[in-house]
C-alpha cells in the first residue's frame, strides 16, 4: 500500500510508511476513545462488543464457553458504494 501512496504523492518510502502508520494509528485511537471514527466519503469504523456465549466444538460436539470480546466493524459510505 505504501508503494501506491509513494507513487501518487511523489514522496519517499519512509514518508509514505509514516503517513500510512499515522492514518491507521489515528483510526485506532478514534475507535478506542470515541467508539467510532468516520472518514467522510469512505466509511466508518466502530467498536463492536460481543457478549460471552456458549458454543460447540465442531469436532467433538462438546459445549465450550466463548469469552466476551471487542472488535472493530467497518461500514462503507453511500458514496463509496455508489462508486463501486
Amino acid at each position: 500500500m505504501s508503494k501506491a501512496i509513494r507513487q501518487a504523492a511523489g514522496c519517499s518510502v519512509a514518508q509514505a510508511d509514516a503517513a500510512v502508520e499515522a492514518v491507521l494509528a489515528t483510526i485506532v485511537e478514534g475507535v478506542k476513545t470515541e467508539g467510532r471514527f468516520s472518514l467522510i466519503g469512505f466509511g466508518s469504523f466502530s467498536k463492536s462488543e460481543r457478549p460471552a456465549r456458549q458454543g460447540r466444538n465442531p469436532k467433538t460436539g462438546e459445549a465450550i464457553d466463548i469469552a466476551a470480546s471487542t472488535s472493530i466493524k467497518f461500514s462503507t459510505s453511500a458514496a463509496l458504494k455508489k462508486s463501486l
